[in-house]
C-alpha cells in the first residue's frame, strides 16, 4: 500500500507550493484500486493531488469518515473532478452539527447541497460494508473505552434544541492486505482505541500494520490544548502500545501537544503525516 497525505493540517517543510486547511484528505492505492478517504472542506486536496502527480480522476471510490466540514465539504470538488467513484457516507439523520465553547457557536457540519449534487454518486451504509474485496467501510465501532474529551465541545440540532453528538455519522475504513489490516480513523471521535479494538474484533488473529489518520485529542484547536490531562493522553499511548499494532501514523485533529505525549509513550512506533508526505506500509 502506498498511502499520501493530500490535506493536512500542516505540510513537509520541503513542500511549500502545497495547500494546508484544517481538514483531512488521504489517497490510498492498494490491491490494484485507488480509495480517497475524506476530501478535506475545500478544493485543496484536488490541488495538491495534481502537484503529487496523483489523478483524482482516476480514484475507484471515496469514503468519508464523518459528516463534518473539514472531512467531507471537498466531496463537490471531488464530484467534478471525478465522474466514475462512488462516495460512502454512513447513513445517519438528517441533523446540524455545531461547534459550541464559552458563548460561541460556530456551524461545522456538511454543506447539504453537496448530497444533492451527488445523486446517483452516493452510496448511504448503516453496516459493514465490502465496498471492493478486502476494503471495509465500518460503522458498529466498540464502545469499549471513552470517546475524547474534546467532543464535549461538539454538537447536533435536529430541530430539538443542541445535544451532545454521538457520532452515528462516524465510520472507519479497514483495508485487510494479504500481509495485514491498516485502519483509518478519520477523526477518531468514537475513540482510536475503540476503533483498533473494532479492528481486533472483525479480524482477530491478524496483524495490524498501520493505525492512520487524526485521533482527536486537540481540546480546542484555536489554542492547541489537548482534550483531557497530560497523563489522560500518555494513558491512551500506552494502551494503544499494549496492541498489535507496527506503525501509527496522524496529524490533523491529534494536535501537536498531544501528538508529543504519545510520541514519548510510542516512541519509533508513532510518527506525523503531514500534506505532502507519502509512505508504503
Amino acid at each position: 500500500m502506498k498511502l499520501t497525505a493530500l490535506v493536512d493540517n500542516s505540510r513537509l517543510d520541503n513542500r511549500p507550493d502545497l495547500a494546508v486547511e484544517r481538514g483531512l484528505s488521504l489517497h490510498v492505492n492498494t490491491m490494484g484500486r485507488q480509495i480517497l478517504f475524506d476530501a478535506g472542506s475545500s478544493k485543496a486536496f484536488c490541488d495538491n493531488a495534481a502537484l503529487l502527480d496523483i489523478e483524482i480522476q482516476h480514484v475507484d471510490a471515496a469514503v468519508i469518515s464523518h459528516r463534518h466540514h473539514d472531512h467531507c465539504n471537498g466531496v463537490t470538488h471531488f464530484l467534478d473532478s471525478n465522474s466514475k467513484a462512488q462516495v460512502y457516507f454512513r447513513e445517519c439523520e438528517d441533523t446540524d452539527y455545531c461547534f459550541k465553547a464559552f458563548g460561541f457557536k460556530n456551524n461545522i457540519g456538511i454543506d447539504k447541497s453537496l448530497l444533492d449534487k451527488a445523486q446517483g454518486r452516493v452510496t448511504f451504509v448503516d453496516d459493514t460494508t465490502e465496498i471492493f474485496p478486502n476494503i471495509f467501510a465500518v460503522t458498529s465501532i466498540s464502545d469499549k473505552y471513552e470517546q475524547p474529551k474534546g467532543n464535549k465541545y461538539l454538537f447536533t440540532n435536529s430541530g430539538q434544541g443542541c445535544k451532545p453528538d454521538t457520532f452515528d455519522h462516524e465510520l472507519l475504513l479497514i483495508i485487510k492486505e494479504s500481509d495485514g489490516l491498516v485502519v483509518f480513523t478519520g477523526c477518531a471521535h468514537s475513540g482510536v482505541l475503540n476503533m483498533v479494538e473494532t479492528a481486533i474484533e472483525l479480524f482477530p488473529n491478524t496483524r495490524i500494520k498501520a493505525v492512520v489518520g487524526g485521533f482527536h485529542l486537540v481540546g480546542l484547536p484555536m489554542f492547541n490544548s489537548i482534550g483531557g490531562t497530560k497523563e489522560e493522553i500518555k494513558a491512551i499511548g500506552r494502551e494503544l502500545q499494549s496492541y498489535p499494532i507496527d506503525k501509527l501514523y496522524t496529524g490533523h485533529c491529534t494536535g501537536m501537544k498531544a501528538y508529543g505525549l504519545l510520541k514519548g509513550v510510542l516512541g519509533d512506533r508513532l510518527e506525523h503525516l503531514p500534506t505532502g508526505r507519502s509512505v508504503v506500509i
